[in-house]
């Protein structure tokens, strides 16, 4: 019975072995997706008005917000632990995903990211790394 279980075992783990193709970057896969999303926040314009994400959002996403009307946000450290949050003005949940879309259209006035793009999923890898070791604060405000 035990030797049988194992040949299973075995079989089943060179069957999936093909299904997941080797990494051969000289980083692992997050760590891109993370660079990648830095660079096309402090970067890309998105097709928009010639603003980046960081010139609102300064150093990266950890400095001071200063949104263009000259008003004083917190740093966006953490936002991802703020994620998902009810938003009134819109009157439904709010995704982080949709924050950025809504950041790019309104203040960069350009073409959002599609939801399952590999510039959304960057873009995310990145403002979630901003949030390593804060506390969950599903709903929660900035700043708290």
């Amino acid at each position: 019975m035990r030797k049988t279980l194992m040949m299973v075992m075995i079989a089943l783990g060179l069957s999936l072995a093909g299904t997941y193709p080797a990494y051969a970057g000289n980083e692992d896969p997050l760590s891109e997706a993370v660079s990648s999303g830095h660079s096309l926040f402090t970067s890309h314009t998105f097709g928009g008005s010639g603003r980046t994400c960081e010139t609102c959002h300064h150093d990266g996403g950890k400095g001071p917000t200063v949104l263009p009307n000259s008003v004083h946000r917190p740093s966006i450290a953490g936002a991802a632990a703020l994620f998902p949050r009810f938003n009134a003005k819109a009157g439904h949940v709010l995704t982080l995903e949709d924050q950025v879309r809504r950041c790019v259209v309104g203040g960069l006035q350009g073409m959002p990211p599609a939801y399952d793009s590999m510039e959304m999923r960057a873009m995310i890898a990145y403002l979630t790394s901003l949030s390593h070791g804060k506390a969950i604060n599903m709903g929660g405000k900035a700043g708290q």
